[in-house]
C-alpha cells in the first residue's frame, strides 16, 4: 500500500511511504504533474519500503528533471545508479 502526504513551505514535499510499483504510480505521477509550476518539488522517500523496476525508472526520470529524492533508501539509490550506468 502506498501513502502520499503533501507539504508546502517554499517547496512542495511529497512524503511517500509504503511501496511504489507499476500498479500504484499513477497517483504520484498525477500529483507531481499538478505541481509542475511549483518552485521546487521534493520526494521524501524515508518511509519507502518497496519499489519495482518501473518505479526506479520513474524516480530516475524525476531526478533527471530536477526533483530531489530526499532520504532515498540505499537499495533504491544503488538501483538508480546501476540503471543510469554509473559506477
Amino acid at each position: 500500500m502506498q501513502k502520499i502526504t503533501r507539504q508546502k513551505n517554499g517547496e512542495v514535499v511529497f512524503s511517500v511511504s509504503g511501496r511504489v510499483d507499476s500498479g500504484n504510480m499513477a497517483e504520484l505521477k498525477r500529483l507531481i504533474s499538478d505541481e509542475a509550476k511549483a518552485q521546487r518539488i521534493v520526494l521524501d522517500l524515508s518511509e519507502l519500503t518497496l519499489v519495482d523496476e518501473e518505479a526506479v525508472r520513474f524516480l530516475k526520470a524525476c531526478e533527471a528533471n530536477g526533483i530531489e529524492l530526499k532520504n532515498c533508501p540505499t537499495y533504491v539509490r544503488q538501483w538508480i545508479t546501476k540503471d543510469r550506468g554509473d559506477s
